[in-house]
């Protein structure tokens, strides 16, 4: 199937991948833009996985403030200075960082979140399931549907983005990683709420 330029620069205005990739995108796909955008989404968490391993030395701290009354100071780290000037990555930090304010997450990812506290609410969650007398087999799979939501609630790379709950953050970082090309991490994070 003949692949036309405008199919590929319209998969890359969507995506913001280069031509080359948006094209063989597009002809593993046949053609179909939004198979083509769910190959590029795998081909992405893949590259993500491979460049995990690089040493990200730069980067950028942002800080934003709300009405004076909620403040975000965010680490955000990078292979080079090159791409800590890059604009995707300035406007990714930035939004990241008004991400949290409105969001309030408590950690980064599910891995910070410590064992007793996983557990206590996975305890909380089995008792209140149990509760509603359901089998035992579809209890457990709604707890852990329920865990799935409350990971979502407190880790900043789970919840859905406020400017497009169709991604979570952790799909925009893979994306700008498959982008750039370099290893970018979410390094640490300071939420601060006036009177809390």
């Amino acid at each position: 199937m003949a692949i036309t330029v405008s199919e590929i620069a319209s998969l890359r205005n969507k995506t913001g991948l280069p031509m080359m990739e948006c094209k063989a995108a597009l002809i593993e796909a046949d053609g179909d833009e939004e198979k083509a955008i769910e190959v590029l989404k795998k081909k992405g968490f893949a590259k993500a996985a491979k460049k995990s391993e690089r040493e990200t030395k730069s980067g950028l701290i942002e800080t934003y403030v709300h009405d004076g009354k909620i403040g975000v100071l965010l680490e955000v780290l990078t292979e080079t200075d090159f791409v800590a000037k890059n604009d995707d990555f300035k406007e990714f930090v930035h939004d990241v960082a008004l991400h949290i304010a409105a969001m309030n997450p408590k950690y980064i990812s599910k891995t910070e979140v410590p064992a007793n506290e996983i557990e206590k609410e996975k305890t909380s969650l089995i008792e209140q399931v149990k509760a509603t007398g359901k089998p035992e087999n579809i209890a457990e799979k709604i707890v852990e549907g329920k865990l799935g939501k409350y990971f979502e609630e407190i880790c900043l790379l789970e919840q859905p983005f406020i400017k497009d709950p169709d991604k979570t953050i952790g799909d925009l970082l893979t994306g700008l990683i498959a982008k750039i090309g370099e290893n970018i991490i979410i390094g640490r994070f300071a939420r601060f709420e006036l009177g809390a």
